[in-house]
């Protein structure tokens, strides 16, 4: 589950958001899809900001970071670990 910030709840009361804490990230996620491009091409046309372009790992793979309009540290590739093929083929 993901939500906004500024809610007021007494877990909201427990985190910081990045622009709180210098533009750190204390966790990040690790979404994986099976066309990287055309999720990064989404995300630009949403606004959020590239910070590692789109490239092809070593490890296998395809994929790219980007902040959300709350500054949250997004990865997205093609690369799953859990695949026998290294990548996620959806």
């Amino acid at each position: 589950m993901l939500g906004s910030v500024g809610n007021g709840s007494e877990y909201g009361k427990l985190v910081r958001q990045p622009d709180e804490i210098g533009g750190f990230e204390t966790q990040s996620v690790y979404v994986v899809v099976g066309d990287a491009d055309a999720v990064l091409a989404r995300a630009e046309v949403e606004g959020w900001t590239v910070v590692i372009p789109i490239r092809d790992e070593g490890y296998g793979g395809r994929g790219f970071s980007v902040r959300d309009h709350e500054g949250r540290l997004w990865n997205i590739g093609t690369y799953d670990p859990w695949s026998t093929h290294g990548d996620a083929g959806l």
